[in-house]
């Protein structure tokens, strides 16, 4: 299992629209093979990260050059007060 993580600031004013829009491009992101989840994540302290899950590294590369990501990439920013931060993992135990 591949799995992203990324860690986001999101624009106080834009964060409902936010929790919108990652409900909609899931449905997206879920017709590519291999994938497996994508989750917004809000600690108790505010922040927020998402995590992405996809079966191999391979399969996350193919969504991630493909034309909807491209549009996703464009969407995004507009959410952000600051550039995401990327973290990648491999699962190596369960």
């Amino acid at each position: 299992m591949f799995v992203a993580i990324v860690d986001i600031v999101l624009k106080d004013e834009k964060k409902d629209e936010f929790k919108t829009w990652i409900t909609e491009s899931n449905k997206t992101l879920s017709k590519f093979n291999g994938f497996v989840s994508r989750r917004l994540l809000e600690a108790q302290d505010g922040t927020n990260r998402i995590m992405v899950e996809f079966n191999d590294m391979e399969s996350f590369k193919k969504m991630h050059s493909s034309p909807e990501h491209g549009k996703f990439a464009g969407e995004i920013g507009q959410f952000m007060a600051q550039p995401p931060q990327r973290n990648f993992f491999q699962v190596v135990a369960e």
